[in-house]
């Protein structure tokens, strides 16, 4: 764990298992290694990513998080990200058009641990190249993917995810909600 925390520090980017898909992450603060992944997934910069976080305290120390969307984290029955307005302490180039994010509260242990001992934030987008399919297991990445990245991630490689991405939501201030995907 040390090993990758040390990369991810250093403006690395990792493949990993989250709580869905394996996904392509790095230190979500980081620009240059943030624009590193844009580069490598051959993804247009106008596509925003989604990031990752821990805790609670993390979620509201980068944004105002309304009722409802607590009430959707609790009650959600498989891994869901939200999309907030306003956030804060994030790279401009992490956000949509319209300046929001993606944010996952996970619940997988290993994400947990990694972005805990992190203590930032992580930067979650498929491990495939644009338009390709979203990896389940880790032997669905493409070996050139492998190729690029500064390190992938030991652990969960045999395991198949039985989520192919998680609900995507959209809240705004006012609790207004869209369901983007589900």
């Amino acid at each position: 764990m040390e090993n990758i925390i040390n990369i991810l520090k250093s403006g690395g980017t990792i493949l990993y298992p989250t709580d869905t898909i394996w996904g392509i992450g790095c230190d979500a603060t980081n620009i240059e290694a943030v624009n590193k992944i844009f580069d490598i997934k051959k993804r247009e910069k106008n596509k925003s990513m989604i990031i990752l976080v821990e805790s609670e305290k993390r979620l509201q120390d980068l944004v105002d998080v309304p009722e409802m969307a607590w009430e959707i984290i609790d009650l959600s029955e498989k891994p869901v990200t939200i999309v907030y307005e306003n956030p804060r302490g994030l790279p401009k180039e992490l956000l949509a058009d319209d300046g929001s994010i993606g944010i996952r509260l996970v619940k997988n242990d290993f994400c947990k641990k990694l972005i805990t001992k992190l203590n930032k934030p992580l930067v979650s987008t498929s491990a495939n190249f644009s338009g390709e399919k979203s990896p389940m297991k880790f032997s669905d990445i493409s070996p050139e993917m492998v190729d690029l990245v500064d390190y992938a991630v030991e652990e969960d490689r045999e395991k198949v995810s039985k989520y192919s991405g998680s609900s995507v939501i959209k809240i705004w201030s006012d609790n207004r909600i869209k369901v983007l995907r589900e």
